[in-house]
């Protein structure tokens, strides 16, 4: 399933640290071959630092040749640059670690330069070796290293730029070192940042309108985000939530519209638990009709048998193609790196959907013909049905009859108010919508680019 592999996609919007396990994750799946994988992470590791890395892949590639001389050059400048750098560093660590220091400080970080200046004689310049070390931690993989030297600077900096960019780099080396709580606390702080509409906060301090900058910053965020959201035990219901935000949901369908099919997994691996009364959001509870609206609009840009599988199924309700598109969804997510180990739940969910979507429209069903819609065997789809009624709402509605091997679905019609709530919800606030938006006299788009030109020195 090469074709529908994200990974050449994605990885352009990535630091190159965060393409290593994308590409280690390519080796373990075989969609393409093994050398030219390898080509890759060797091009990415000659970037860097970490010289035995790239050492070893160039074995790997050419076993038969010496070892370059630039290696050995790399590896003293390397080693010479680090000495350099922790000393500097040291120096201000040994300062800012002092307890009657540390009790010293306080909120504002210009009194607090102050007060280092006039009792230890230490300036701004100086605070920033703490993030050239850091930085320099990040580029030959002690990302543990630099996170905490990134956190330091940053309390201490009142440079808005380097700041940002210790931003960055914190949260690619939490993502590194899976800590994914203190992750999620990093990617709320740096969208707080990305999202202010001052120029000097944002990625870049290029000569690009703000609002341009600001639209390259948020696509890097959205696939940077990828690694917590499904990673972190909230990260599904996080993720929409955020992506599901207009503003968000404009930066995808704007820049990166891939990213639906990881709103669209997301969106179906919640239904289930949203459906049994989970507690949650209106907007996660209502996901799966928005993202359909998304991937319907989306269609001509995007499309996979992930969403296709929700296109069948609830635009055209074309329960055999939803059954065909489900078989490719499943082979997808197992190989996609960030869903692979959903595969099994996404599987379950969206039969779940399928059984949800088919109940609807039916008040008697063969369980027999109900289970070969959901590529199940006659006592598999037996025994997934009535566990499905008996953990969820529909056992409310829903009674078996196993003599006859029927669902019948017994529902209280509607009251013809409830109705009418439902059909005009929201139409003041549309219609208000749709007078702004007439008001308004239709702009150029402008072209995106692909990649922010800070995020390289953003680590």
């Amino acid at each position: 399933m090469a074709e529908y592999d994200l990974s050449k996609t994605i990885i352009p919007y990535l630091d190159r640290h965060l393409a290593f396990p994308l590409l280690a994750h390519l080796v373990e799946t075989s969609l393409f071959p093994v050398e030219q994988v390898q080509a890759a992470q060797y091009e990415l590791a000659k970037g860097t630092n970490m010289l035995d890395y790239a050492v070893s892949l160039f074995q790997q590639l050419q076993p038969d040749e010496e070892i370059p001389e630039e290696f050995s050059g790399k590896r003293e400048k390397a080693v010479s640059t680090n000495e350099r750098l922790q000393l500097e560093a040291q120096a201000v660590l040994d300062v800012i670690e002092n307890p009657d220091v540390a009790q010293a400080l306080r909120q504002d970080k210009n009194q607090n330069l102050q007060y280092l200046k006039d009792n230890y004689n230490l300036t701004l310049e100086q605070i920033t070796a703490l993030y050239n070390f850091g930085q320099f931690q990040y580029t030959y993989g002690n990302y543990s290293g630099a996170a905490d030297y990134l956190y330091h600077f940053r309390v201490l900096s009142t440079d808005n730029d380097l700041n940002t960019s210790a931003h960055w780099g914190k949260l690619a080396s939490d993502i590194l070192t899976g800590k994914w709580e203190t992750a999620l606390e990093e990617l709320n702080t740096l969208r707080d940042v990305v999202d202010s509409r001052s120029p000097s906060t944002l990625l870049s301090a290029s000569a690009e309108p703000a609002a341009l900058t600001q639209l390259h910053s948020r696509t890097w965020l959205v696939h940077w985000s990828l690694f917590v959201y499904f990673n972190h035990p909230q990260g599904r219901t996080l993720l929409l939530e955020t992506f599901l935000s207009p503003t968000y949901l404009n930066t995808i369908q704007t820049s990166c519209p891939w990213i639906l099919r990881y709103i669209a997994t997301a969106a179906i691996l919640s239904r289930k638990s949203a459906a049994a009364g989970t507690a949650a959001s209106s907007r996660v509870r209502h996901s799966i009709r928005e993202i359909v609206k998304v991937i319907q609009t989306e269609e001509y840009q995007y499309q996979d048998p992930v969403t296709s599988f929700l296109k069948e199924l609830y635009v055209e309700f074309d329960f055999e193609a939803a059954q065909r598109e489900l078989t490719l969804a499943d082979r997808v997510v197992g190989d996609d790196f960030f869903l692979g180990e959903f595969r099994e739940e996404f599987l379950d969910n969206a039969r779940y959907l399928i059984s949800e979507a088919y109940c609807r429209i039916h008040q008697r069903i063969d369980i027999g013909d109900l289970s070969e819609r959901l590529n199940l065997s006659r006592d598999e789809g037996e025994k997934w049905i009535v566990n499905l009624i008996r953990e969820t709402r529909m056992g409310a509605e829903a009674k078996i009859d196993l003599e006859k091997n029927v669902i019948e679905i017994h529902r209280s019609p509607l009251p013809v108010y409830q109705s009418v709530i439902e059909k005009t919800r929201g139409l003041a606030f549309r219609t208000q919508a749709l007078g702004t938006g007439m008001l308004h006299s239709p702009q150029q788009p402008q072209q995106s680019q692909p990649q922010p030109a800070v995020v390289e020195g953003a680590l």
